[in-house]
């Protein structure tokens, strides 16, 4: 029962702060949002930044986990899989309106100037992702999708990177075009042979 509050509190927080940042929204909201009483958020975190801080492993953890079946299916070809999950996040922002963006990125913004915890558990959550970019990288390296020179360690920090920057442009413009361009132009130039 409790961990299931405590899930209930940090879905609802994390569905409200992906959209409105973490200094905009109030505690009471995502209690209210949670159906749990107020007073209850103490009992499963010391304060808000706790809450956050706990929050960006919650954000990890669901990644990984809708990303798995795309990215861990090895009938299709790497870079396949990457641009698959990239097209699977267009239709996501679509459904949203472009108002989301990415909730570590956002938080990163938001947060990584104001509080070294943020900072270092958004730059492990950040690295976490280019974890799974280099693997797939050199797995695309192995099967002579890539060029043997490519650094993939630092092609995924450019991905990542690329993709965050077309994120806050999509949010500008308000449609797909910036991430349509950013899929175009990594896998037409960036990762060629």
């Amino acid at each position: 029962m409790k961990a299931s509050t405590k899930n209930r509190i940090l879905e609802a927080g994390a569905e409200i702060i992906h959209l409105k940042g973490f200094n905009h929204t109030g505690i009471q909201e995502i209690l209210t949002a949670a159906g749990v009483p107020k007073g209850s958020f103490y009992n499963y975190f010391k304060s808000k930044d706790d809450f956050g801080l706990q929050l960006i492993d919650y954000f990890v953890e669901y990644y990984s986990q809708f990303s798995k079946d795309i990215l861990e299916d090895d009938t299709i070809p790497p870079l396949e899989r990457i641009k698959k999950l990239l097209e699977w996040f267009i239709r996501f922002f679509k459904s949203k309106d472009y108002a989301y963006g990415c909730p570590i990125g956002n938080l990163a913004q938001e947060m990584g100037d104001l509080s070294p915890a943020f900072r270092e558990k958004l730059k492990s959550a950040l690295d976490s992702i280019v974890d799974i970019y280099s693997r797939l990288l050199t797995e695309a390296q192995q099967e002579g999708e890539i060029s043997q020179s490519l650094d993939v360690r630092e092609a995924a920090y450019f991905l990542l990177s690329s993709w965050h920057g077309a994120l806050v442009h999509m949010k500008a413009v308000k449609g797909p075009e910036p991430l349509e361009n950013h899929i175009r132009f990594i896998f037409d130039h960036v990762l060629k042979p």
